[in-house]
């Protein structure tokens, strides 16, 4: 080729000094160019026809080389040669049709189509595989009527384009009808139409329709193997997904990426990660889908730290992320409240060019929100050169659980001034839970009125529950009450657990037992009500219903769940529960946290044994509470990291007992240190012996 090439531009070289040539020496070399597809000396050859004025008797040459302009993506030189033809004939503007849809111009493709003075099969298979492959599902249907109506035959490539149309906008009804047509027409045998239309079923949730069409029929191939086994997953059903690659395995086929992918998606569904990380080791050529595919799986899983160090390999081995592997694990760090980690991906995303992607950016302002890096998310959702309601609702959530109640809320102000998008659901827990935080009743009755009243949504349990919450803790329980019981919604369990935790907040026992026994009904397993409300008589001195009440959780198996907190340093985590001495730094640790106890005592700490709900001495209370797990983790990053100016980092999985709070107020105070503590309710900045929420946590 390369000989032919050099040979090709020595005659246009030849061609420019001895001055114009016959139309058989200008019709080869314009084939010859076409043959070695050099879009180049075609250029040159152009040019020197243009230069000396030759006009072909015909389009042939012309229509050579608008078809090697196309297939090389030449839109200028195409565009050009075509508005100043002499001649066009049905070619000629088929070729320029090929050009737009194999360059993604759907305003030129559609353009070009309606300006045509005749069209053919051929016309219309471009346009209408050109929109289909570019997302105008609607357009290449209207395309296909037109032609139905214009009397031009549909071809077996016409019907695969009209059928994926229908795929893409599951229209089930419009997909039968063509499914008629091309039974009648006798296309039942193309391979490439029984692909697709079992592609349709499958992804319209006729599944079984997709499997009767399938086994049917006679020369499968791997996508029609993909087609059914992706089929399998989309609809649930990850069993029959992994039972038909054995199928296909055993016909004598070999999985493709996309089979991989599938199985293994299959596999993370089924809850079988083990089988998982075992088919994706023994894959040897791994592919950008079959790393995403892992590291979602292993997200959503609860398996992070697996999808971290799965990622950190994926970089190693020079495979590229793409939007929806960095969008993931910016997800995984986010659960893990990982900030190092958070930092580094958000690096490894500007590096690669999606930083500035809106799936991207968005996980990234949700990922700082969430570990507490408000600043960060705020000017990362500041430069976004575009926002979904995702964004928003990132930004104004965040602001909400760090304290910012009051940013959250202009937030919202500014979103509905903009009147870019309409707030959802979503916008609307976080607006209300930034009211719970900060006790704004009145506004909180405002906004949850206006979802109604002004925006056209529907309040749904979690806005109810919100509101329970926020009457509940303003002392307003006999109100929270009645809401409950003029709900258009049966109560679930997150309204009796809202209506539980604010009667215990308040001590209301009455409603905290009514609460309770709804709560054992709906989630007999569940600890969390039989602690609250064991805690309640505790505090009032009801010893008997507390031994009742622990009866009762042992005769129904209920497990109480261990409350713990964790640090990050270097990328390990350190994991605490209260009086836990089994830390390979154990001794250090105390030591450490028994001389933060003096300081802070020595500034007006008190230890609120009263907290204490177990009926034992007063030493025994002190010991209890001393040692609870976050304080071991502020003891053990102040001795670890005793002169960093950075923000001590600390994580609960429950919510902080009243005594850890006041204690990290002071601790804040006397050691000049930021103490972020994220409990499992909201995120608590500690800063000179103050907090964030202002005590209402």
């Amino acid at each position: 080729m390369k000989v032919d090439k050099l040979k090709l531009r020595q005659a246009v070289d030849s061609l420019y000094s001895i001055g114009p040539a016959s139309q058989e020496s200008y019709t080869r070399l314009v084939l010859e160019c076409f043959g070695a597809n050099d879009a180049d000396q075609a250029k040159r050859l152009q040019s020197h026809m243009d230069a000396y004025s030759y006009r072909p008797a015909d389009s042939f040459i012309h229509n050579r080389l608008l078809h090697l302009y196309a297939k090389s993506g030449q839109i200028p030189s195409a565009r050009q040669l075509f508005d100043k033809m002499p001649h066009r004939d049905i070619f000629s503007w088929n070729a320029m049709l090929s050009l737009y849809a194999k360059s993604g111009c759907v305003d030129d493709l559609q353009g070009t189509f309606d300006r045509m003075p005749s069209r053919d099969s051929v016309s219309y298979n471009t346009v209408i595989s050109g929109l289909a492959g570019r997302g105008c599902a609607s357009k290449a249907l209207s395309a296909f009527v037109k032609m139905q109506r214009e009397g031009v035959v549909p071809t077996g490539y016409t019907v695969v384009s009209v059928v994926n149309a229908c795929t893409q906008l599951l229209d089930l009804r419009r997909g039968k009808q063509i499914h008629g047509r091309i039974i009648v027409r006798g296309f039942g045998g193309n391979p490439f139409i029984s692909n697709a239309l079992t592609d349709m079923y499958a992804k319209c949730g006729e599944i079984a329709v997709a499997r009767w069409l399938f086994d049917r029929m006679t020369n499968k191939n791997l996508v029609s193997w993909n087609s059914m086994i992706s089929g399998y997953l989309k609809n649930g059903q990850a069993d029959k997904c992994i039972e038909l690659v054995g199928e296909m395995e055993l016909s004598g086929l070999k999985p493709d990426q996309v089979t991989l992918s599938n199985i293994l998606t299959a596999y993370f569904r089924n809850g079988c990660l083990e089988q998982a990380g075992k088919l994706f080791r023994k894959i040897s050529e791994k592919d950008k889908v079959c790393w995403t595919t892992m590291i979602v799986g292993y997200t959503q899983n609860g398996k992070e730290e697996e999808a971290l160090m799965l990622f950190k390999e994926m970089t190693l081995a020079n495979v590229k992320p793409d939007t929806h592997t960095i969008s993931s694990v910016v997800s995984c760090c986010s659960k893990l409240a990982s900030l190092n980690h958070g930092q580094v991906v958000h690096g490894k995303a500007f590096v690669v060019g999606v930083d500035d992607d809106l799936l991207v950016s968005s996980a990234l302002v949700d990922m700082y929100c969430k570990c507490g890096v408000t600043r960060d998310a705020s000017s990362l959702f500041t430069m976004m050169s575009a926002r979904n309601v995702v964004s928003w609702n990132s930004m104004i959530c965040g602001y909400a659980q760090n304290g910012q109640d009051s940013d959250a809320l202009a937030l919202f102000e500014i979103m509905l001034v903009e009147k870019e998008l309409k707030p959802d659901h979503i916008t609307f827990v976080s607006v209300l839970s930034a009211c719970i935080h900060a006790g704004l009743v009145e506004e909180g009755k405002r906004y949850f009125g206006s979802m109604s009243g002004i925006h056209g949504l529907s309040p749904t349990l979690d806005h109810y529950a919100c509101m329970v919450n926020l009457l509940g803790r303003s002392g307003s329980i006999d109100e929270a009450v009645e809401l409950i019981s003029s709900m258009p919604h049966k109560p679930d369990s997150l309204i009796w657990s809202s209506l539980l935790n604010v009667c215990a907040t308040k001590g209301n026992i009455k409603y905290g037992e009514m609460a309770a026994r709804k709560l054992f009904e709906l989630d007999p397993l569940n600890a969390g009500p039989y602690i609250l409300l064991s805690n309640m008589y505790a505090s009032d001195g009801r010893w008997k219903d507390v031994a009742a009440l622990r009866s009762l959780m042992k005769t129904n198996n209920v497990k109480k769940f261990a409350a713990y907190s964790w640090v990050d340093i270097n990328n390990e985590v350190h994991k605490f529960v209260a009086n836990d001495r089994s830390h390979v730094d154990s001794i250090a640790i105390y030591e450490e946290l028994n001389d933060l106890i003096k300081k802070v005592q020595e500034v007006g700490y008190k230890p609120n044994t009263n907290l204490v709900l177990h009926d034992v001495g007063e030493q025994e209370k002190l010991e209890s509470i001393s040692y609870h797990s976050e304080k071991l983790a502020l003891a053990f990053m102040l001795m670890k990291r005793p002169h960093e100016a950075m923000p001590v980092r600390i994580l609960k999985n429950l919510r902080v007992c009243g005594d850890c709070h006041a204690f990290m107020k002071f601790a804040s105070k006397v050691t000049g240190r930021t103490i972020v503590l994220r409990d499992s309710n909201r995120f608590h900045h500690f800063v000179g012996g103050k907090c964030s929420c202002n005590d209402h946590w």
